[in-house]
């Protein structure tokens, strides 16, 4: 049933309220709603946040966000993890009202002393509404001070504009922020937001084989190649972090079938010494829970884990739910898999494409079995210091069997977070985020003019930002975008700099910072030689003597990252427009407000960032910020064609930038460390061969 002032289509609701929304720690989000009522009265809004413990913040006051569209909102910040709760309050403002009428009417003189009356019993009533508890001082000056005006109300000996203006006096304004006459209340539903430790938002990830990490070669061809272990591969983990990684990511790590095993560049005839698909999983070494002994042993993955921890660096692994015709479950749980017609077990398929190594489970015939099996697995791995999961294909699986999985590790391990490689229809996308997946691949790496990433980063950033957290890889080892294949280092750069700033969360795929872009036919995303099937050795030193690729380039990205709280969030993107197709620009910004009511620079036990509170509620959002108020913002310009300069007029939203008109700002590009006196209207050059991006922090100038 509608309320008595009806408060409608509230935000951040995912489902209704049904599913909660989602926020991480530190995360200021906007909560807004539509808010009417019958005639001409005016109207007050206002949002209640309850932590994880019910325990009510204080009422912030919403703004109606457009004039004249009825829809309210106002910012508020979660500080730490848990399931919060929020919900809107509405009422009708009889000194609002009065104060609409009384400026209309006693300037023209009609009913003068009528409106004055009625204003001195409408501030009484306010002041007989402040409580005082025992030994509190406020309250009791706050009611003398509206008293006081309802007494100069009444004073028929000052002139009528005389006392009007006195009811607008600061002090009269503070009491009634403070202290509220509100009539006709009205709450609407609380609505829960789930709140998760901040590398479920914010985070760079690398991923690589650790079998191609000291992978020895026979150089006379004479003997198999000797692949590489967890043990070598760790020596990689201190150049991964001095990139400034968060999250480095590995493949399945489980021995590998040999039946169907398949060859190089996915031929269906593997040779001697081809190591076949991670993915396909299983042998007679075992399944799930075990490590592929060409890599190594438990011991040697938990030195891996406790090294990567040393650095900073958190481990994400593979969960991927397939199944090599190799593995035990074939023969132990024939019923976890589709027997087909001729009585052969159907492998898997993604017409045209045919993966013969690989069987699909069937989560119909036996789902409790599957359930408990997987469970035991993903709780295998987390005792092995696993506490992030990429999951692979999740949209080949119930949507159901995933959400009662996610939520029984959340119920006992809630800082273990799952990121959901979908790349599918939209449907099935938003789905698997909304039951409890904590990042999503995108579409990001289809998205390269301005048009398609203007409309998906307000997508993402928009709507979607209350159950969906993206995470831009700029490629993957399926994916090589032919933006990638023909644009050379200059494309790479743009698109790490679209990916890194755009997205809290982005990752690349090993080789991405020596430009490797060589595909295995024309027209295929897919990499000539890729390392799904065959070991792919690279020789760091010499590429980092030589100069070569731009791995210097992707550690500035990331530092920048690091040193600026407008670039850890999603929904502070805001763009700004620029009078050519070939030329991008956005900003990110947190306001002074919002740093004051959190800080920077903790770890968790695992080695992720956090941010810690400071405050424990925020107080009502102010029209506008104090000059000199510290504020954090980023705005970036970026040239989308690769292959040559282009030059353009950039527009900016001065607001956007918590600049007023009249002030005057500085631009300091991180990247180069050039400065500029900008404005309103700005000339850019960009090269992509020299600069193919501006990276700007904005100063305001000191009042």
């Amino acid at each position: 049933m509608i309320g008595r002032i009806p408060i409608l289509d509230i935000e951040p609701v995912v489902e209704c309220g049904h599913r909660p929304a989602k926020a991480v720690e530190g995360e200021t989000f906007q909560v807004s709603a539509t808010v009417i009522g019958e005639g001409h009265g005016a109207l007050g809004a206002g949002v209640v946040l309850r932590d994880p413990e019910g325990g009510p913040g204080p009422l912030v006051i919403m703004r109606e966000l457009e004039p004249g569209t009825d829809r309210y909102g106002a910012e508020v910040t979660v500080t730490r993890a848990g399931t919060w709760h929020f919900h809107v309050e509405a009422w009708s403002d009889p000194i609002a009202h009065w104060h609409h009428d009384a400026a209309i009417k006693i300037p023209r003189g009609q009913d003068v002393e009528l409106m004055l009356a009625e204003g001195a019993l409408v501030f009484e009533r306010a002041a007989r509404g402040i409580r005082q508890p025992p030994g509190a001082a406020g309250p009791a000056a706050a009611r003398a001070v509206l008293n006081a005006l309802a007494r100069k109300l009444r004073d028929r000996g000052l002139p009528p504009w005389d006392r009007l203006a006195a009811t607008e006096a600061p002090q009269i304004r503070s009491v009634l922020s403070r202290y509220p006459l509100r009539d006709l209340v009205t709450r609407s539903a609380r609505m829960p937001v789930l709140v998760d430790r901040l590398r479920a938002l914010y985070g760079a990830w690398y991923e690589f084989f650790p079998r191609s990490e000291g992978v020895q070669f026979d150089p006379m061809g004479r003997r198999e190649p000797v692949s590489g272990t967890l043990r070598t591969a760790a020596r990689r983990l201190e150049a991964i972090a001095k990139m400034g990684f968060d999250v480095v990511y590995l493949p399945p790590v489980h021995p590998i079938g040999t039946t169907y095993r398949k060859g190089r560049n996915n031929t269906i005839d593997a040779k001697a010494g081809d190591p076949g698909s991670p993915w396909a999983i299983g042998s007679a070494e075992g399944g799930h829970d075990a490590i592929h002994p060409d890599l190594g042993t438990f011991a040697d993955f938990a030195a891996f884990v406790r090294r990567a921890r040393e650095l900073g660096l958190e481990v994400a692994l593979d969960l991927a739910l397939n199944a090599s015709p190799d593995h035990p479950w074939v023969k132990e749980h024939p019923e976890w898999f589709t027997t087909r017609a001729d009585g052969t077990i159907a492998y898997a398929e993604n017409p045209p494409k045919k993966y013969q190594d690989i069987y699909p489970i069937n989560f119909d015939n036996d789902p409790e079995g599957l359930y408990a099996e997987i469970l035991r697995i993903v709780r295998l791995w987390m005792d092995n210091g696993v506490r992030i999961f990429r999951v692979d294909n999740p949209h080949t699986k119930p949507a159901q069997f995933w959400e009662r999985l996610l939520a029984a590790v959340r119920r006992t391990d809630p800082d273990v977070l799952f990121l959901a490689e979908a790349f599918t229809r939209p449907a099935m996308m938003r789905t698997l985020a909304m039951i409890g997946f904590h990042q999503s691949y995108t579409y990001f790496t289809w998205r390269n003019s301005k048009d398609e990433l203007t409309g998906y980063m307000r997508e993402l950033a928009g709507p979607a930002a209350a159950y969906m957290r993206p995470n831009f890889f700029a490629n993957t080892p399926d994916i090589l975008h032919e933006y990638l294949q023909h644009g050379g280092p200059a494309a790479f750069k743009v698109r790490a700099v679209l990916a890194a700033m755009l997205s809290p969360a982005w990752g690349i795929y090993s080789g991405f910072e020596l430009c490797e872009n060589t595909p295995v036919r024309p027209g295929s995303e897919e990499y000539l030689d890729s390392e799904k099937y065959q070991y792919r050795a690279r020789d760091w030193d010499a590429a980092a003597r030589d100069g070569l690729g731009i791995a210097p380039f992707i550690t500035d990205l990331n530092r920048i990252r690091n040193s600026h709280l407008a670039l850890r969030w999603l929904r502070n993107l805001r763009f700004h427009h620029v009078d050519r197709p070939e030329l991008i620009c956005f900003s990110k910004r947190v306001s002074g407000r919002v740093i004051s009511a959190t800080q920077t620079g903790t770890r968790s036990a695992y080695g992720a960032d956090t941010i810690t509170e400071r405050s424990s509620v925020l107080a009502a959002p102010q029209a506008g910020e104090q000059a000199g108020a510290a504020s954090d913002t980023v705005l970036v310009v970026v040239n989308l064609d690769p292959h040559q300069a282009r030059e353009a007029t950039v527009w900016l939203d001065l607001p956007a930038l918590g600049i007023d008109r009249h002030e005057g700002f500085t631009v300091t590009d991180e990247l180069s460390g050039d400065t500029y006196r900008w404005g309103q209207a700005n000339f850019v050059r960009l090269d992509p061969a020299v600069r193919p991006a501006h990276i700007f922090t904005v100063t305001r100038d000191l009042a």
